[in-house]
């Protein structure tokens, strides 16, 4: 029987890629450590190699093919001890798998009259190889030649690696794979992670295993760590259940990074005390400013000048937004936290952004908003300057590309015309969605914002 050439998992978070491009053609012969294919993933395009020595049989994938599950059945390779094909001699029965049908302009053309498709190949070796498997293959180690060689230089045991290759053969990417994780035959991750001394080096070897796992410890291995009765556990509630969720994909999902400036307040709180002075003591025109109110502003404005950045990440493309809608983190009494958003904010005044704000927080902090209220945005704003936070990196809020971090206004020793001075100063962060946000346009943005808060009276034309 034919081997089968599998998609592999070049990545540990790997469940599909593209097949880029063939490097051999049907009737082939190759050796093993020849490059086959070209496989295109989310992060890189990688070759992959043959495992073995023989005949490519058939190509069972189209180049061009996207979505190609791992452990997909992509070429039939014949070798010395697996006779001659039985491809042609398979019944035709498989379900379809409209994903991973080649392109039309791309699809093969001399495939013979009654060949089959790679979806009925896929369920025939399927069940061939459930038809042969015996327990004296549990026992063996199936790995290439080239595997073999680069194992016994690393010293790494072969009985102790999982195989991506045809039939769980251990190929070059797994050696390769095992080297850069430092994976030994020994006991468990799980066991290692609750020894309670570890020498330096399986220290270091628990703190690279725990990435490629991709899970945390469970309840069970965290309780073990503590003494019973020294704690007491607080349930989850649904805010603090969604917030980790959300934060979580945030983390996982969205590239972050970060640029920080400096900006100079005396401008905008000089124009916020003459504003609140100016205000009606009473009546429905009433007001009073704050600074985050002139951050929200600034941001806004920011925004409709760099166009650019005021967009969020789709599959399908961005969305470049017209509006700037500034959501705005409000803190909880208990913990937990909302982020109304104030809607169309570039083109509202100083007074209206105060106001709305004020009663969003209100009934943020009383959970009695909308879903409307809270969902959405173009950016958000953290402030925890009123906290005495000089300067922090905020996480994203998923679907937005950007948030920024605001810390306390200050007053720091400034050169200004080659002499020292003292200036109100203020420390911002913005943390953005490379995939949206490159480091340019991120740098414009923040640039913009800084000019707007420096000098308010940009913001009012």
């Amino acid at each position: 029987m034919p081997t089968q050439i599998l998609m592999p998992q070049l990545s540990p978070t790997m469940e599909e890629g593209k097949l880029a491009k063939w490097h051999v053609k049907e009737g082939d012969e190759v050796r093993s450590g020849d490059v086959l294919v070209e496989i295109e993933t989310d992060k890189a395009t990688m070759e992959v190699e043959a495992p073995d020595d023989g005949t490519i049989d058939k190509l069972l994938v189209a180049e061009g093919t996207e979505h190609v599950p791992v452990n997909y059945p992509i070429a039939l390779l014949l070798t010395e001890d697996a006779g001659a094909s039985s491809f042609e001699t398979w019944p035709a029965a498989a379900p379809q798998d409209e994903d991973l049908r080649p392109h039309p302009e791309e699809a093969q053309s001399d495939r013979g009259e009654g060949a089959l498709e790679p979806e009925q190949v896929m369920s025939k070796i399927a069940e061939q190889i459930r038809r042969n498997g015996r327990d004296d293959h549990a026992s063996r180690v199936f790995a290439s030649p080239l595997a073999r060689r680069l194992a016994r230089e690393l010293g790494l045991e072969l009985g102790m690696l999982n195989g991506s290759g045809p039939h769980g053969r251990i190929v070059k990417s797994d050696i390769e794979r095992a080297a850069r994780e430092a994976i030994r035959p020994a006991e468990p991750v799980e066991a290692e992670v609750m020894e309670a001394e570890l020498a330096p080096p399986r220290q270091e070897l628990v703190k690279r295993r725990e990435p490629h796992e991709a899970r945390g410890l469970s309840d069970a291995q965290v309780l073990a760590l503590y003494e019973p009765g020294s704690y007491e556990i607080v349930p989850h509630d649904t805010m603090r259940r969604f917030i980790a969720e959300r934060l979580t994909l945030s983390k996982r999902t969205i590239p972050h990074f970060y640029l920080a400036i400096d900006c100079t307040l005396d401008a905008s709180l000089a124009a916020r005390a003459r504003l609140n002075g100016m205000a009606p003591q009473e009546g429905p025109r009433t007001f009073k400013l704050s600074l985050n109110d002139f951050i929200i502003k600034a941001m806004a404005m920011a925004l409709q000048t760099v166009p650019a950045a005021n967009a969020t990440w789709t599959e399908q493309g961005l969305l470049r937004h017209r509006a700037s809608d500034i959501a705005v983190a409000v803190a909880l009494e208990g913990g937990g936290l909302h982020t109304p958003v104030i809607r169309d904010a570039e083109i509202k005044s100083l007074s209206e952004i105060s106001n709305e704000m004020r009663d969003l927080a209100a009934r943020a902090r009383s959970k009695r908003l909308a879903p409307h209220e809270y969902q959405g945005g173009s950016t958000t704003i953290s402030n925890l300057g009123m906290y005495g936070i000089d300067r922090f990196d905020a996480v994203i809020n998923p679907p937005q590309a950007s948030i920024l971090a605001v810390g306390r206004a200050e007053k720091r020793p400034v050169v200004r015309d080659d002499a020292l001075k003292i200036a109100t100063m203020m420390s911002v962060t913005l943390s953005v969605d490379h995939r949206v946000i490159d480091g340019a346009l991120g740098a414009e943005l923040l640039a913009a914002f800084k000019a707007y808060i420096e000098d308010p009276v940009t913001m009012l034309v």
